[in-house]
Parts: C-alpha cells; structure tokens; sequence
C-alpha cells in the first residue's frame, strides 16, 4: 500500500493526463448539473418560502422524500426513462454525458430548492410588502429576494455540488463508467479498487478530499459572514 500511496503522488505531482481528465469530467459534470438545477430549484424554492398556496405541503414532502431517496433508485428511475426500450430512449441519452448530468440535476435539485425554502422564509416579511407598495413587479421582487438572502442561496448551491461531485451510483448507471467519456472520480475509484489497483483510486480520492475540503471551507466562510 506504502508503494501505491507514492505511486498516486507521483500520478499527481506529474499530472498524469488520465488522472486530470477524470476529475475534469466530475467537475465538469457537477458544475453543469448544479447550475441546471439552480435555474429550476431558485423560483420553486422562492415560491414555496414566500406563498402560502394549495399544494404547498405536498410540494416540501416531494423534495424531502428525494433527498432521502438512494442515489441508485432515482439512477434506476432515470434510467429506465432514457433506456433504449424507455419512453425517451430515441434521444441517445444513455451512457452519454447528458444522462449523468441529468441524473445529477435531479440529485441536486431538491437540495437547493429545499434549503432556498428555508432560506426565504426567514426573510422579513415586510420585506414583499414593501417591494410591491413602491410599485416593484414580480421579477424585481424575485431578483429582491434572491440577493438578500445570497449568501444562505451560495451555501445551498455549495451544498448541491457536495452531493452531487461524491455521489457514484447515478453516474455509474447513467454514464457506463467509460472511459475518456462519462468516467467520474466516484466511479473510477469504484472501479479500480475492485481491481484491487489503487494507485490511480488513491490518486483520485486526494483530489476528491481536497474538493470536499474546498466546498466545505467555502461553506463555513459565507455562514461566519452571514452572522
């Protein structure tokens, strides 16, 4: 193991040009599908932290159930979706970048949303009120809301990018694990290790540390300036 470990140092120190590649492509992938689910979770979880509507309940119990849910069960959802014998199998989706960063998205999704909620709820609720008396549309309110509460929205984004750049099972259902093309940190330190080859899964796992050290650090950074 002492003889991997050096080995892994040197794949880094070097930079061995397959190493690089993989974490380009989780990093690649997880800034893509967190950027895609941030355009769809910021208006639901605005609304959801400000209206009091029908539904609303349900809504929070839905995005609550898919943070609980296994990576591998919604892998397995998206995956008969995206199949060749699935109802959207005709796009090609499978085993392709865009399924993982699919799979990815729905991950993070509820994430942001959830903690956007959360987040806009513990605004002042004079704050909508006094928007709309100076005459303020609901794209000036939303865009209002958004930057009051931008450091608690940077932290729930941070939070869907942990998720989603150390999950394995979507990616490794998704994407196929191949190489060159969809194989991620997670899925090749999988891979490798099963090989019993762990000088390019130890390799792979520094640079997941130091990417979870980075997101973590970030994260307690914008909540210190938050209080």
């Amino acid at each position: 193991m002492d003889g991997a470990f050096v080995h892994a140092l040197r794949l880094l120190v070097t930079l061995d040009k397959e190493t690089y590649f993989i974490a380009w492509t989780s990093l690649r992938f997880a800034v893509s599908s967190v950027l895609i689910s941030a355009v769809i979770s910021l208006p639901i979880g605005v609304l959801l932290g400000l209206g009091k509507f029908w539904g609303r309940r349900a809504v929070i119990t839905v995005l609550n159930t898919l943070m609980a849910m296994p990576t591998v069960v919604i892998g397995l959802i998206i995956y008969s979706l995206i199949s060749r014998s699935g109802p959207l199998g005709y796009l090609g989706l499978l085993f392709n970048p865009a399924a993982v960063i699919i799979g990815q998205t729905v991950l993070a999704f509820p994430i942001i949303a959830s903690m956007v909620n959360t987040s806009v709820g513990r605004l002042d609720a004079a704050l909508r009120e006094t928007l709309i008396t100076l005459g303020a549309g609901r794209f000036r309110i939303f865009l209002t809301i958004l930057w009051e509460a931008r450091i608690s929205l940077t932290t729930a984004l941070l939070a869907g990018f942990g998720r989603v750049i150390g999950e394995v099972g979507v990616s490794m259902m998704l994407g196929g694990n191949i190489r060159w093309w969809t194989r991620t940190i997670t899925t090749t330190i999988s891979l490798e290790t099963s090989k019993g080859q762990f000088e390019l899964a130890l390799a792979l796992g520094m640079i997941l540390m130091l990417i979870a050290f980075a997101v973590n650090f970030i994260t307690h950074w914008t909540v210190k300036h938050e209080n």
